[in-house]
């Protein structure tokens, strides 16, 4: 694990090689991504009638930066119902916290020169 990587929650190395080490695409899709995790996140409520559809958005999100594990809660969120919602916000947490280091540790390394 990369002292980058808190949880371990996104696997930078497959998203770095998908988008060709160009950190400015990177980070770009990194800020897209915690941007909706703020719309998805209130959405993931079990009374909200777009739960099941802002899940499925978040699975496939998650699967292109590397989430995996947040990826594979969401699968059992659709499988299972809502009960399975607090794990998803757990994932998305760790999820987002790793992104937040990432993104830090790079603005670091650009400083730096």
């Amino acid at each position: 694990m990369a002292k980058r990587d808190i949880t371990g929650a996104v696997d930078f190395p497959y998203l770095e090689s998908f988008a060709a080490g160009d950190f400015g695409v990177i980070d770009e899709v990194l800020n897209l991504f915690r941007e909706q995790a703020t719309i998805w996140s209130r959405m993931l409520q079990p009374g909200d009638p777009g739960w099941s559809d802002a899940l499925h958005t978040i699975k496939g999100a998650a699967r292109g930066i590397g989430a995996n594990a947040l990826a594979d809660v969401c699968e059992r969120a659709e499988r299972d119902g809502t009960g399975v919602l607090p794990a998803v916000h757990a994932a998305l947490d760790a999820a987002l916290l790793d992104i937040a280091a990432y993104q830090h540790e790079q603005m670091l390394r650009s400083l730096k020169g």
